[in-house]
């Protein structure tokens, strides 16, 4: 394909890189939030409360903390804990390797650091899977859950297979629920907490959070990103329920800096507005198998 081509042009020749990804990357790697994979985990929940998604689940009013920290322990293991089905991370690490790059993401599944990426590189601005924060949020820090994780699955009946992953008995018969002395609480108070994930201004940005922000930040100035330098953004799967905090900005930064070259992999939504046309390269594809090969 000959799109295919003009990006591996792009991304060889470009001085510096800025990948902007979102939930769309992680689909094409398989961790997907419906169908098998869903039903695999979640098939007594799936039963018992009608949820058909590991996402609407995420907001069901189960009716005790002990069912709903149940669900929210497979919710976390399955996303954050495990590697992804399909190798999109690993092969992504692989294309960036030599290049002076970094990663906005919206993803909370952390799977950029599990495939190697530096973690010095990476901003999650919308949290992670693996950090606990007060219901309120007022003390501003979030705590690592986790060893609490793996107590909370292992306390359903999940059994580790060969290589430690917690996996479904073959009699299929876990609990949906944990005992109420595993539901989290706040170490330093004992305060009810929730997950780290923004959905509204109790959010906690951390002191990791805004190092990462400022990292960020330094990183578009000092390549001069949007003010000369010759870049590339790259944007996978990203959708349109947040376009203000990697697409807008990323046509933006395209716009103004007449060296750079925007390129836009998402099956069905690939597209770039006119202003930037002859400088976007739009793929509508599976991310996945296009990466596969530019790999090749």
């Amino acid at each position: 394909m000959k799109e295919i081509e003009k990006l591996k042009s792009a991304l060889s020749e470009c001085d510096t890189l800025v990948i902007g990804a979102g939930s769309g990357l992680s689909t094409a790697a398989g961790l997907t939030y419906s169908g098998e994979r869903f039903q695999k985990y979640f098939f007594d929940f799936a039963k018992a409360f009608g949820i058909r998604d590991i996402y609407s689940g995420g907001f069901y009013p189960f009716p005790n903390e002990e069912i709903l920290w149940a669900w929210w322990a497979r919710h976390i293991y399955f996303n954050r804990y495990i590697n992804p089905p399909k190798t999109v991370y690993s092969d992504l690490r692989s294309l960036v390797s030599g290049k002076d790059y970094f990663v906005l993401t919206t993803n909370v599944d952390h799977q950029f650091q599990r495939s190697g990426f530096d973690k010095k590189r990476l901003f999650y601005t919308q949290g992670d899977y693996g950090l606990f924060q007060t219901v309120d949020g007022k003390n501003g820090k979030t705590y690592d859950n986790e060893e609490w994780v793996m107590k909370a699955i292992e306390a359903q009946g999940f059994v580790l297979d060969s290589n430690g992953i917690f996996q479904v008995p073959e009699s299929r018969l876990l609990k949906m629920q944990i005992p109420s002395s595993l539901i989290p609480a706040c170490p330093d108070d004992g305060r009810r907490v929730t997950m780290n994930l923004r959905s509204d201004d109790t959010f906690v940005e951390d002191e990791g959070w805004q190092n990462a922000a400022t990292r960020y930040q330094n990183f578009l100035q000092t390549r001069k990103v949007a003010d000369g330098g010759k870049v590339l953004l790259l944007e996978l799967g990203v959708g349109a329920n947040t376009p203000v905090i990697i697409k807008y900005p990323f046509w933006q930064m395209t716009a103004q800096n007449p060296n750079a070259t925007y390129a836009c992999l998402n099956f069905g939504e690939a597209v770039a507005p006119k202003e930037i046309a002859n400088r976007s390269i739009c793929i509508n594809d599976d991310i996945g198998e296009i990466l596969k090969k530019m790999v090749k």
